[in-house]
């Protein structure tokens, strides 16, 4: 890094790149800076309708300590955020599985609840793409262990993830997603300077983060 030149502006062509695929915001940050917590997991297990249903996700993750001394051999992360084309209704939000399993759920309301979850994690895959293009582009300015990690929920990179073989279809281009490693998404955009809306807005925003050594 020049002697003038700030973070920010050292990787500034990543967060243009970011920014220019969609994000709605990309920030650099301190490494160390990212919040790992076993809690953030823990919500995986018993919480997150995809757990242990892709090779990208708990219990197929490394574990939070693993993760943890990985993290600790890097420099900077890139927080990056994109707010979602799904449209979330205020009636799905603080109960959206309950209606997607509620017998007694009206149909028109149920309907409303499957098309914000189609939406929302099948869109999952261009956003993967956006993420491993942008370590890409790390890689090759001179960062050749950037790496990074997607938006969850599940992969959805191949129609059926090969969870019975144990081997993923794709292991080049696999990934895990931020809270599957213990990452705690909220206090790390607070601490980025760029905060989530939670509960989830009308449009919810998704965090990714690229580890940059």
């Amino acid at each position: 890094m020049k002697n003038s030149e700030t973070v920010p502006e050292k990787f500034g062509f990543l967060t243009g790149q970011a920014k220019k695929a969609g994000a709605a915001d990309a920030r650099i940050i301190p490494a160390n800076e990212i919040v790992v917590e076993h809690r953030v997991r823990e919500k995986c297990r018993t919480g997150c309708f995809e757990y242990g249903k892709h090779l990208t996700c708990p219990p197929h993750t490394p574990e939070v300590e693993d993760f943890r001394k990985t993290l600790g051999e890097y420099q900077y992360a890139m927080v990056v955020k994109f707010r979602s084309e799904a449209v979330f209704p205020e009636e799905l939000r603080n109960s959206l599985m309950q209606i997607l399993i509620d017998p007694a759920t009206k149909k028109e309301t149920k309907e409303s609840a499957f098309a914000f979850l189609t939406t929302f994690v099948h869109e999952g895959n261009r956003l993967h793409r956006i993420m491993l293009d942008l370590e890409k582009t790390a890689f090759n300015a001179g960062y050749p262990f950037a790496l990074a990690t997607v938006f969850g929920p599940g992969c959805r990179l191949c129609e059926t993830c090969n969870i019975a073989g144990g081997q993923c279809n794709r292991p080049t281009m696999k990934r895990h997603c931020p809270e599957g490693l213990g990452i705690n998404v909220v206090k790390t955009t607070e601490r980025a300077g760029m905060p989530i809306q939670f509960p989830a807005p009308h449009n919810p925003e998704r965090v990714a983060v690229l580890l940059i050594e």
